[in-house]
This record gives C-alpha cells, sequence and structure tokens, in this order.
C-alpha cells in the first residue's frame, strides 16, 4: 500500500512488515496500468527516478546498484566458466548490464513478463538499458515460468531470478515446481540465484526457499545478505543454489582482475557476504 501525502512524500506502508519508507519527490511522472500490474515514476528530491510497482518501491537511480551487481556476480564468479545465462525477470535491465560486463559471457536471454517495465526503464533509467542492444542479449517479454519448463536439459550456466516478492506475477517463481525446472535446465555445477527478500523481516519466506531448493535437488545454498536503502528494513539477500556440487569459494583472481566499473561488488564484499550472521544460522539451523 502506498500514498502519496500533501507535502509531497511517497510513501510505501508495508502492512506486512509494520514499517513505512518515504521519499521526497518533486512530481509524478508516469503510470501505467499494464495487463499484469501498475507502474508509476516518480522524481524524487535526493534519489533521482524512482520505480513504483503496485505501490512498492522498486528501483532508484542511486541506489539500484546494490541490487544488480549482487544479483548478477557472485554467482558469475561463483561459476568456473559462465558462457550461457537466462535472467527470469530483470525488466528495468539493470541486471542484464551487470551480467553482459563479463566478456566471456556468450549468450544472455532475459524473459519478463511485462514489457511495460522495460519501457519505462529505457525512459528514465536508460543508463540501466545502455546493454540492451549487445549482440549477446535476447530479451523477451513472456512467461518466465513456462520458458524455464520447457528449457532443454543441461543447457544453461547461471540462471538469474530477479523477480518481485512473491505476490501477483512474481508468485509463481517461488516455489517446486519452478525450482525443478530451473535444476533440470543447468548443467551440472551450474548456479540459480534469486532474490530472496530481507533476512530480517520475511526469514519464514527464505527459510521455505532454501528448502524448497533442497527438496528439489539442489546440493548447496548460499545467502548472501546486502543493503537495499528502499526496501523494508533496507537488508536483502540473494540465495544461490549449486546443481551437482558444492560451492568451493569463488574465482577470486578472476574478480579482483575485472575491468568493468562497479560500484559495490568486489572481492572483499563478495566475501563479507558469505560470512552468515548469527540470526541467520540460527534460523537455518532449525
Amino acid at each position: 500500500m502506498a500514498n502519496l501525502e500533501a507535502n509531497r512524500w511517497f510513501t510505501e506502508v508495508s502492512d506486512r512488515d509494520g514499517s513505512a519508507f518515504s521519499l521526497r519527490i518533486n512530481r509524478k511522472l508516469d503510470e501505467i496500468q499494464s495487463p499484469f500490474q501498475n507502474v508509476e515514476m516518480y522524481e524524487t528530491t535526493d534519489f533521482g527516478n524512482l520505480m513504483i510497482i503496485d505501490g512498492c518501491t522498486m528501483v532508484s537511480s542511486r541506489e539500484n546498484f546494490f541490487y544488480h551487481e549482487m544479483m548478477s556476480h557472485p554467482a558469475l564468479f561463483s561459476h568456473p566458466a559462465p558462457k550461457n545465462v537466462v535472467i527470469i525477470g530483470g525488466g528495468d535491465c539493470g541486471t542484464l548490464r551487470e551480467v553482459l560486463k563479463h566478456p566471456d559471457i556468450e549468450r544472455v536471454t532475459q524473459i519478463d513478463i511485462d514489457e511495460v517495465v522495460t519501457q519505462m526503464s529505457l525512459k528514465y533509467f536508460p543508463e540501466l538499458c545502455e546493454s540492451n542492444n549487445d549482440s549477446r542479449a535476447t530479451i523477451m517479454f513472456d512467461d518466465g515460468i513456462k520458458f524455464m519448463k520447457e528449457a532443454d536439459a543441461e543447457s544453461i550456466d547461471v540462471i538469474i531470478v530477479d523477480g518481485t516478492d512473491p505476490v501477483g506475477p512474481g508468485e509463481g517463481l517461488f516455489n517446486h515446481a519452478f525450482y525443478a525446472s530451473c535444476l533440470n535446465a543447468l548443467r551440472e555445477g551450474g548456479i540459480m540465484i534469486q532474490q530472496s527478500e530481507s533476512p530480517l523481516m520475511h526469514m519464514p519466506l527464505l527459510i521455505e526457499m532454501r528448502d524448497a531448493m533442497t527438496d528439489v535437488g539442489f546440493v548447496d545454498l548460499q545467502t548472501l545478505p546486502f543493503p537495499q536503502p528502499i526496501y523494508p528494513s533496507g537488508l536483502w539477500s540473494s540465495t544461490m543454489a549449486r546443481k551437482g556440487e558444492g560451492f568451493s569459494g569463488f574465482r577470486e583472481q578472476d574478480a579482483d582482475k575485472a575491468l568493468f566499473h562497479t560500484d559495490y561488488y568486489n572481492t572483499g564484499i563478495h566475501k563479507g557476504a558469505l560470512a552468515t550472521p548469527n540470526f541467520m544460522k540460527r534460523a537455518f539451523a532449525k
């Protein structure tokens, strides 16, 4: 639930979390009701442009790098030699941009159900879409759940599930059937990474996700916390699941030598994110 207060603050009220978050705005830029969801754009005073989907904060100019970098680089540097990557969701195209910074990637297919999100991003976040025309990229507007169900077995190295909360169009991305499809499509040693909500606010959901990933046959999991200022609690996470073998570190030297620009991710951040806080250890142990 969200409202635009008379004093020009956009406020997202999260009843499920007992919390609220506000950003001061200059003006409303746009609004489109797609067949799937309501997408709004605002110009803020301090966070640049802001995308709202169904009343929930999604992306701002100022801080989106935390999310996009932690949804891409940890998984890509944890895989020994990723070539074929699939992004489910990711309509703002920021994760696609980060993936395509890796020169050895040969193919990236992005499947988002709602073309309106990408249209809005092209208009108001052009910096996130700067790699959309890369020859290695294919952008599709279709059902990502169906795409994964029909994907060839053992054809993908890394699957990035960059979806919304588990309601509406994103609901089907958090269940056994979807994870089983991802497992089948991954090559041996392949990695799936999914945004896994706030460890502080949404631990029951995070545990359900991890249990479902394990139940379908993923052999090892890593949940990486990271800052996300405009999401509930300011603490978010991504969870990596590996097929066929456990995680054994990451390509630290390659990450150190990477020639591309990042604002948050580096080898120290990656190693630090692997150090699980005690409250998370206790919850996972149960």
